[in-house]
């Protein structure tokens, strides 16, 4: 028994107490209280039937209550009437929290079956194999890896997906400045190649172009090797890009994003599977030749706005432009056409699960990594670009099926952390661009917040050796990082500060992990295992029946944020619970109770609490330390 079952339970007796009344059937809400004082759930029946029966709300909930009170069940044990109308029930506190402790001991708790197991692709940091992954590429990560997590829990069939731009223009620029532009192929000893190659190749590259066209001339000669993909330069480029890939991995892997599959674009270019998707838009209409204007001789698809321009499919001189490589793969994903690929083994993760790679080779194993439903989590600068490709899906008629664009707004770093990091912004918080080199790696964020932390974690644990703290470091880190990023909602620009974020006070992960150590502790020094079968109505405090309600609420914080594609919801369920936990710890005495049985009541309490925040955090991709 869980929150969710208490206020359905509730409802399912007003609705049968209704109809017993001879009232009509309205659809009506049970929630929880919005103040203690009126007590665990009200319900607004009375103002939805007054409009029927011509009755006052309040008269109307008095007469449910008056038959309620007859039969309240094993979880109600008081119903009153608010004189606004509102009807309002107790919880029996003794019989609901014993429910709560006992289902948050399930491995399974807070499961939910909304997904009913139904096959989901996810796909998630797509960043050009060019470039270290910067600050800005994390939120699309731990917003893509949370999503998965909270997904998987509420009972989908996740499939995720990476896709490698392995054949793009930023790819191009750093296969000319290899190979034409004077830049050693291996980087300066102690740097990651990925570094190298943004830091100093592409961004160097990029700016000699205007002043350098037979350099811009390469670039044109390279990027249409490395799509046709036969010659020496292809072969190189392919050799680059995954160099970069395996680097940007282990960055993600830090973070502790996993996937299932990388769709490599070279492949899907070669694979033929534009011409058929392009055939099947020119005989459906939706792409247009156009005979005239400034698009004369291009194939577009027509724009429903005349603020927004035609997009250009494939352009005068036969060449397709980015959107023809996303189309046929935003089709593939669905299961729309026959897949042409094979897959291989790439890596094991750290989750035990493998990663694949599609190939076109016929050595590989045939997999399904096509789903009902896809999920692209793109910024919202893409956003027109996602509602053609949904446009288009659409009009190929695909019953049961749907394009989810997820979008999300950019990362920005506060003035104290861009001048940290040695960005002058004059005062101003920093906005991120590759090509200009303004941006921040991941991993050198990470390290940073590392290094703090590990020193803020020897003072407090002394006795710890060097491979403790620095566990702890690592995963206080990660968890702060990925908190400040989904602890927003997606549509607000993230003004990331490093000070801010590593904060044991307020909103912030250190804050929720030193909560559940803080649990850690209390059952260490008890030095048992609580006996959890009774004693549950010495629970009477405030403190005591406010944390049990919160642990009680996982599952529907799950569905809710599953339902609408929200990793916040969860980041704010776990601060919320924290904050109830931390205000019982100071309140309320667990090991120095009264009595014996208060201790094992308040120690159940504590690890259930435990569990159920552990839980909770792992759907964020936030490791639980058991010390701080």
């Amino acid at each position: 028994m869980t929150m969710r079952l208490f206020l359905e339970g509730v409802k399912s007796k007003v609705r049968e107490i209704s109809a017993d009344l001879g009232y009509p059937a309205v659809s009506f809400e049970v929630t929880e209280t919005s103040k203690q004082d009126f007590g665990d759930a009200s319900c607004n029946i009375g103002f939805l039937l007054s409009k029927h029966l011509k009755k006052r709300p309040s008269d109307i909930a008095q007469s449910i209550a008056e038959r309620y009170k007859d039969d309240m069940g094993m979880m109600v044990s008081e119903v009153n009437v608010h004189p606004s109308g509102y009807l309002n029930f107790v919880a029996n506190y003794s019989n609901l929290l014993k429910s709560i402790m006992t289902s948050s001991q399930d491995p399974n708790y807070g499961s939910f079956d909304l997904g009913k197991n139904s096959p989901t692709v996810l796909e998630h940091t797509s960043v050009n194999p060019n470039k270290a992954l910067h600050i800005g590429h994390v939120r699309n990560i731990i917003i893509g890896d949370t999503i998965g997590r909270i997904l998987r829990k509420a009972n989908y069939d996740v499939r995720v997906l990476n896709y490698v731009d392995d054949s793009g223009l930023q790819v191009a620029d750093i296969i000319v400045g290899l190979l034409y532009g004077g830049f050693a192929k291996e980087p300066p000893k102690g740097q990651k190649f990925d570094h190298y190659c943004g830091d100093m190749v592409y961004v160097s590259i990029t700016a000699r172009y205007e002043q350098e066209p037979q350099l811009a001339e390469k670039r044109s000669i390279v990027l249409k090797e490395l799509e046709e993909g036969k010659s020496e330069t292809a072969k190189f480029g392919d050799e680059i890009t995954r160099r970069v890939l395996e680097e940007q991995l282990k960055t993600c892997w830090r973070l502790g994003a996993t996937y299932d599959c990388l769709n490599f674009e070279s492949q899907i270019v070669r694979s033929g599977l534009w011409k058929l998707v392009f055939e099947r838009m020119k005989s459906m209409g939706i792409a247009y030749l156009e005979k005239e204007g400034k698009n004369a001789g291009c194939w577009v698809v027509k724009s429903d706005s005349e603020d927004e321009e035609d997009k250009i499919l494939v352009r005068s001189n036969g060449i397709a432009t980015y959107i023809a490589k996303d189309i046929p793969y935003a089709c593939w994903k669905l299961g729309m056409l026959d897949d042409p690929f094979q897959y291989r083994q790439y890596y094991v993760q750290r989750d035990k699960r493998v990663l694949w790679e599609t190939t076109l080779e016929k050595t590989g194993t045939k997999l399904d990594f096509t789903g009902d439903r896809v999920i692209t989590v793109i910024d919202s600068r893409q956003a027109r670009l996602q509602k053609i490709i949904t446009k288009i899906i659409s009009g190929f008629q695909s019953p049961g099926k749907s394009y989810v664009h997820l979008g999300y707004e950019s990362v920005t770093l506060s003035p104290g952390t861009a001048k940290t990091l040695n960005l002058d912004t004059g005062g101003k918080s920093a906005q991120m661009s590759g090509r200009k080199g303004i941006y921040v790696n991941a991993d050198y964020v990470l390290d940073i917040l590392g290094v703090r932390t590990y020193e803020e974690a020897k003072k407090r644990n002394p006795e710890l050796d060097e491979p403790a703290l620095v566990k702890i470091a690592e995963q206080v880190a990660v968890g702060a990082l990925r908190y400040a990023m989904i602890k927003q909602d997606l549509d607000k620009i993230i003004m990331f500060d490093m000070s801010e974020s590593l904060s044991l006070e307020g909103d912030t992960g250190p804050y929720i992990q030193y909560a559940y150590a803080r649990a850690v502790r209390i059952l260490e020094k008890a030095g048992v295992m609580p006996d959890c079968d009774h004693g549950f109505e010495m629970l009477s405090t405030p403190y005591e029946k406010n944390l049990a309600k919160a642990i009680g609420k996982f599952d529907m914080q799950v569905e809710d944020s599953a339902k609408n594609l929200s990793p916040k919801i969860i980041a704010r369920y776990c601060y919320e619970l924290s904050v109830s936990f931390n205000s019982f710890y100071e309140h309320v005495k667990v090991l120095g109770a009264e009595s014996e049985a208060l201790v094992t009541a308040r120690l159940c309490l504590v690890r259930s609490f435990r569990e159920t925040l552990g839980k909770a955090l792992f759907l964020l991709g936030i490791d639980a330390p058991e010390r701080m």
